[in-house]
Order: C-alpha cells, then structure tokens, then sequence
C-alpha cells in the first residue's frame, strides 16, 4: 500500500508562485505513474500533469503548459509540482495520485488507485 503526502499549498499573488510536495511512503514494484490532480468547489476533479516512473517525459494539461513543471527525486521518492505564473483559475485542492494497476496512466481520476490528501492553492 502506497500512501502519499502532500504539502506546499497556500495563498499566493497572481503572478506568484508556489511548488507543492508529495512524499510517497514507497513505490510498489508496479507503480507505473505519478500525477497531479485539482479540484476547484463545484466543479470535476481534473488532470494537471503526469509523469511515467521510468521516463522524463511529461504530460501538461493546456491550461498549464508553460507555467507548471512536474517532476520526480526518486532517491526521495518525492513528486513536485512548480507552478509559476499563477492565476486566479488555478486556485482549487490539488492531490497528488500514483497509479499501479492501469498502465496507460489515462488522466482521470479512477485510472488512480492511491491518492493524497489535498493542499489547498488558493491565488488572489
């Protein structure tokens, strides 16, 4: 079982930034990606970024291209989230998800079988 903890979340300007954490208790032998995940009140939990273990390639949603920056300290077993350039439309919960079952790693929530907890973002 995989547990994963998120932190760096908090209140910044528009035009801040923030990096946010995830510290994953352990890899299982099967884990096929890491990924980042936001939830705005009101609205569907959607995809921001993705990473697959054994590659430095990576998956941005439009929104984010250009502005956020996934990546992976597999010494740490820790996945980051760089967000630059902030926007008002970026506040919402963000979770960190590691997937070992689909290996496709599709960016939606039930290709995920472990989640964080949330950090809140919240931009003014």
């Amino acid at each position: 079982h995989v547990q994963l903890v998120e932190s760096g979340g908090g209140s910044v300007q528009a035009g801040g930034s923030l990096r946010l954490s995830c510290a994953a208790s352990r890899y299982t032998y099967s884990t096929y990606c890491m990924a980042w995940f936001r939830q705005a009140p009101g609205k569907e939990r959607e995809g921001v970024a993705r990473m697959f273990l054994g590659s430095t390639d990576a998956w941005y949603a439009e929104s984010v291209k250009g502005r956020f920056t996934i990546s992976i300290n597999h010494a740490k077993q820790t996945l980051y989230l760089q967000m630059n350039s902030l926007k008002p439309d970026d506040t919402a919960t963000y979770y960190c998800a590691a997937d070992d079952v689909d290996p496709t790693c599709e960016m939606v929530p039930r290709a995920y079988n472990y989640w964080g907890q949330g950090t809140q973002v919240t931009v003014s």
